[in-house]
């Protein structure tokens, strides 16, 4: 696929951007160049190759999720923590009504 000076000014256009004559052919160059490489990646066979996120395998060391682990941060608590509310409605936080 190739670029031509018509499409670098529709892309500069819908990305905001003011460019000039000069620049929109330096830039049709840059962006032929780069979809050449796309298409040289494209004829890479990669059948039987597995996809991976990191070269090197990493584990995520997670904690177990235990409820209730931090008496002054765990469940239970929702009457202290509503007492400290201006307006609570039905045991959950009142708030004013954004949209009529």
């Amino acid at each position: 696929m190739a670029i031509d000076q018509d499409t670098v000014r529709k892309i500069a256009s819908l990305a905001r951007i003011a460019i000039s004559d000069a620049e929109a052919a330096a830039m049709e160059g840059e962006l032929n160049g780069i979809l050449g490489w796309v298409e040289q990646l494209a004829e890479v066979d990669v059948t039987g190759v597995e996809p991976m996120t990191a070269v090197i395998p990493n584990k995520l060391r997670l904690r177990d999720d235990v409820v209730d682990a931090d008496p002054l941060t765990g469940g239970n608590r929702r009457d202290d923590i509503l007492a400290n509310a201006p307006a609570p409605q039905h045991g959950f936080f009142g708030v004013p009504k954004v949209i009529e």
